[in-house]
């Protein structure tokens, strides 16, 4: 005689915790995937040219943002632990966020701050290479990590803006 049991569901917490940690793992991949190609090109020749408003180019960034707190020593292990603590604040946040709007957001920023955090580590600065450009106008050089960093900040400051005007 079988016994057939019917399947538990899964409760929507759970489901939206494993959808933003597969996106925080996919941002994270993705990141690494893309650093490990631009560490491989030989830019002796200098940047490449993929679009005339974009440029592969490689910068060692040992501080933040923008280039900020450019440091070597203590001040990286300041940085790398700094990203430590804000990586397992956005761990706690996203585990207890209750929609998945927010989990979501919060993944693409913690995948971008762990990729960001193991270039730290492993090559003492961030790997940072794509360019863009426009004539004279020239952006920041950042990575896949930075903009999901940006983009799940983006996704939390319209969430919120939404919020505030639901009521």
């Amino acid at each position: 005689m079988t016994h057939e049991t019917a399947a538990t569901p899964v409760p929507a917490a759970e489901r939206g915790r494993t959808l933003a940690l597969l996106v925080a793992l996919a941002v994270f991949v993705a990141d690494q995937a893309a650093k490990i190609w631009v560490l491989g090109i030989d830019f002796t020749a200098g940047p490449i040219r993929v679009l005339p408003v974009l440029d592969i180019t490689l910068v060692m960034n040992r501080g933040i943002s923008y280039g900020l707190l450019q440091q070597d020593g203590l001040g990286r292990w300041l940085l790398v632990a700094f990203t430590v603590a804000a990586s397992i604040a956005l761990g706690v946040w996203l585990w207890r966020a209750g929609r998945a709007f927010t989990k979501v957001a919060v993944a693409l920023i913690l995948g971008g701050a762990v990729g960001n955090l193991v270039d730290r580590v492993i090559y003492g600065a961030v790997v940072d290479y794509v360019h863009l450009h426009w004539g004279t106008w020239s952006w920041y050089i950042f990575n896949v990590a930075d903009a999901a960093i940006v983009v799940g900040v983006a996704l939390l400051l319209i969430e919120s803006l939404f919020r505030r005007a639901d009521g």
